[in-house]
């Protein structure tokens, strides 16, 4: 068995033509530079990418793998310079009736195995989306339908981001999963936790006590991958392996989700819009403090505490530690100049964050510089928590 880093959650912003695929990601961010940017900078050794389903991405990977530089292999994804493995996905907005019978919306990300099983995938969908080529577009049917299609071209589903208060299903359709999916939640075996969220929030709600937990970056540009990964236990890099880990079959399991303090998160606390900050204080917040308002969006950890049904955080026995981890773009007084430095000297992110000493750190950037990245891989921090958009702040000292 193997320890391997994985990031389920990565976006495309463009194709490799300039064709817009995810509008608020960055240019940089297409099929090959990804597949480049786990290999060479960040250490990530399985990536999901979320937009494959566009025809404009299926094009760009017929012709990436033309390039001889990535191959498909039998188990399922697509392998770059035998160190990544790519699995082929797609983000799939759904509509959903909330529990005040309105309608909501939520995100799902989809995997499948293969270039034709997505292809496949995507000419389906063309049928409920009105737009294809782009990413996470809304989709004219329920989750609960969209399972059955993606397990027809041999896929698996989890939902995506689930408290965050826009486009998720505890933050704006419901309050239990079970209620969305039906008899089909028992293939319902993992799910996204989010920025805003950790294990220990998440295991306040009991349905969730059996799924399996990933953090994932959620990445719109390629600094970005690999802020929130998981650390799995995998015989090989494969879409078939990573399926058993997130099943915890054969021995095959996530042993860690490393991922931000959740105060760090956009949508960590209430936000009044009013007054245009984040309100801390006693969850949940329902209306401002300040000005008496109700223009509020409220925050990840209100929402659980709103909904929560146990009285208290209390894993299941086989949960992974969650770590809390700072990566390197988070850093304060960090820039582009000192982390090219340091991963032209210690090749990988990976290696920074999991592997290296202070004294080799400071050999390269000096003693301040290394201590700032020690103490906020350590915890030694302060943070501000975010909320309504703006990520939190944080203080090393």
């Amino acid at each position: 068995m193997k320890e391997m880093f994985a990031d389920l959650h990565v976006h495309i912003g463009r194709s490799e033509n300039g064709k817009p695929i995810k509008i608020t990601a960055a240019r940089s961010l297409n099929f090959a530079n990804i597949a480049k940017e786990c290999s060479d900078r960040k250490g990530i050794q399985i990536v999901g990418i979320i937009d494959c389903a566009s025809p404009y991405v299926i094009e760009d990977i017929e012709n990436f793998l033309k390039t001889g530089e990535a191959y498909e292999i039998k188990d399922g994804g697509i392998v770059y310079k035998d160190k990544v493995c790519i699995i082929l996905g797609s983000e799939i907005e759904t509509s959903e009736i909330n529990d005040e019978g309105k309608t909501g919306s939520a995100h799902n990300l989809c995997y499948f195995p293969t270039l034709a099983d997505i292809k496949a995938f995507s000419k389906e969908m063309s049928k409920y989306i009105h737009n294809i080529t782009l990413s996470s577009q809304r989709a004219c049917i329920s989750a609960y339908e969209l399972v059955d299609i993606v397990e027809k071209f041999h896929g698996i589903l989890i939902p995506a981001h689930i408290f965050t208060p826009h486009k998720s299903f505890y933050g704006n359709c419901t309050s239990r999963l079970e209620r969305i999916f039906k008899e089909k939640f028992s293939k319902i075996f993992a799910v996204e936790l989010g920025l805003s969220s950790d294990t220990y929030l998440a295991d306040q709600i009991f349905e969730l006590e059996t799924r399996t937990f990933v953090t994932n970056s959620d990445a719109h540009s390629l600094p970005k991958i690999a802020r929130e990964y998981n650390k799995i236990l995998v015989e090989d890099i494969s879409f078939k392996e990573l399926v058993k880990a997130l099943k915890n079959e054969e021995g095959r399991k996530v042993i860690t989700n490393y991922g931000l303090d959740p105060k760090l998160g956009k949508y960590h606390r209430t936000y009044c819009e009013q007054c245009d900050r984040a309100i801390e204080g006693e969850p949940p917040i329902t209306k401002c403090p300040i000005c008496g308002g109700t223009n509020i969006t409220m925050g990840v950890f209100d929402r659980i505490v709103t909904i929560r049904d146990k009285k208290e955080t209390k894993s299941p026995k086989n949960r992974p530690p969650y770590v809390y981890q700072v990566p390197l773009t988070f850093v304060p007084g960090l820039g582009a100049k000192t982390i090219d430095k340091l991963l032209n000297n210690f090749e990988t992110e990976m290696n920074i964050l999991h592997k290296l000493s202070k004294d080799d750190i400071e050999a390269v950037v000096g003693e301040k510089v290394a201590r700032t990245i020690v103490s906020a891989r350590s915890g030694e921090v302060s943070i501000q928590s975010g909320g309504g958009g703006v990520y939190g702040k944080l203080t090393v000292g």
